[in-house]
């Protein structure tokens, strides 16, 4: 009976240890689901209601996939088009759980900034 009690709230502290940093506004990374074949699968994440604060307090992913960290892209940069070549270095490069400095074609790889 401890076990599982003990293996929840292990679970609870892991969640809350991948929320974005407090002192970030607007984050520099988010979460995105990354499908085995290194297809983006559907991400939910749990916001603040303000539109002012882009902060992400949790995000899972429903649908399956491996939670992987994806930086955003800054002023001026867009997220590299899908396509089958993306997901192949997308899911090698998914490997070690984030594609910060990972690039595809000399573009970084990146998410578009949530909007308010």
């Amino acid at each position: 009976m401890r076990a599982p009690i003990f293996a929840g709230l292990l679970a609870l502290c892991a969640g809350a240890a991948a929320a974005q940093p407090i002192n970030e506004n607007p984050p520099t990374w988010t979460i995105q689901c990354i499908g085995v074949s290194g297809s983006l699968e559907p991400t939910v994440c749990k916001t603040p209601p303000s539109r002012l604060d882009r902060r992400e307090d949790i995000c899972s992913c429903p649908a399956g996939g491996m939670r992987v960290e994806v930086p955003i892209c800054a002023a001026g940069q867009t997220p590299p088009p899908e396509s089958a070549a993306l997901e192949r270095v997308r899911r090698k490069a998914s490997r070690d759980g984030s594609l910060k400095g990972d690039l595809f074609e000399g573009r970084p790889i990146c998410a578009a900034p949530r909007k308010p």
